[in-house]
């Protein structure tokens, strides 16, 4: 049935599209069921998509598209904009750069950066939140989480630099097992040409300096070769354009970068940690 949550929830860009949905099936002379019959759903789910009450999937949209969109790509194009839909409020205005970025140069003290995340952790993490979240909201997030590695294969080939803080490959979410599989899709990820992936280790406080102190950033540097730094904690982001504080932030990142383990003893490390759980 319809939800009202998921009603009020609906963003413009869903909005619109449910729209454009109903005006051409009904331009075409098809009931729901009708509609529903030729793309793989139920009347009912094509009665949810119109009213607002459920997103079109990127499956439902690629049917949408051949048998009501008329050739135009309204269905096609409309997927970018669905898409991130899905991110919360605060990352979407991030996600957007994140997907075309050329660099992208992250620094996590707590958990595994979402680009690195697998499925399972992803959602043991989203889902062991507080408040909790509704399911279909987990899902939502996990799904779209998925998604944004297509930076990994994309053309241009961006480069990913991950460091993590030592403590953050100790601490689980959702359980052991999970934690072990998502240290072996990082050992995996360092396997690929355009990514490196370092560890900060936990005795870099000893040494009287470390650069890690004031928590996670990522640095962004966008196909018109600008750099961007992008900073969120509790729910609330704050991305940053103004050279100076751009600045300020790499050379912060920099620091780290510089007292973290090379990549090749980052990934023993990695290697024997995944070993001992």
């Amino acid at each position: 049935m319809a939800s009202q949550e998921n009603k009020d929830r609906a963003s413009t860009a869903s909005q619109l599209t449910s729209d454009i949905a109903r005006l051409l099936r009904k331009q075409a002379g098809m009931t729901q069921e009708e509609l529903g019959a030729q793309i793989g759903y139920t009347g009912s789910a094509v009665s949810a998509l119109e009213t607002g009450a459920q997103p079109a999937t990127e499956q439902m949209l690629d049917g949408l598209e051949k048998t009501i969109g008329s050739g135009m790509g309204i269905f096609t194009a409309a997927k970018k904009y669905v898409r991130l839909d899905k991110y919360p409020t605060h990352f979407k205005d991030f996600a957007r750069l994140e997907r075309q970025a050329l660099t992208l140069l992250t620094y996590q003290n707590f958990v595994i950066d979402g680009l690195f995340q697998t499925e399972a952790y992803a959602r043991a993490l989203i889902g062991g939140g507080y408040p909790p979240l509704p399911e279909s909201v987990v899902e939502e997030m996990v799904t779209a989480r998925m998604e944004r590695k297509a930076i990994f294969d994309r053309e241009p080939t961006a480069l990913l630099e991950l460091i993590l803080e030592e403590s953050v490959l100790r601490r689980p979410f959702g359980s052991w097992d999970i934690m072990r599989r998502q240290l072996q899709h990082l050992i995996e990820c360092s396997e690929r040409p355009n990514v490196a992936i370092q560890v900060l280790p936990m005795d870099r406080g000893l040494r009287g300096r470390n650069a890690g102190a004031r928590g996670p950033v990522k640095l962004v540097q966008t196909p018109e070769h600008r750099m961007m730094v992008y900073l969120e904690v509790q729910e609330n982001s704050n991305l940053l354009s103004e050279p100076a504080e751009v600045t300020r932030r790499f050379h912060r990142y920099a620091a780290i970068r510089a007292q973290a383990l090379g990549s090749d003893e980052s990934l023993v490390l990695i290697e024997r940690l995944a070993g001992e759980l």
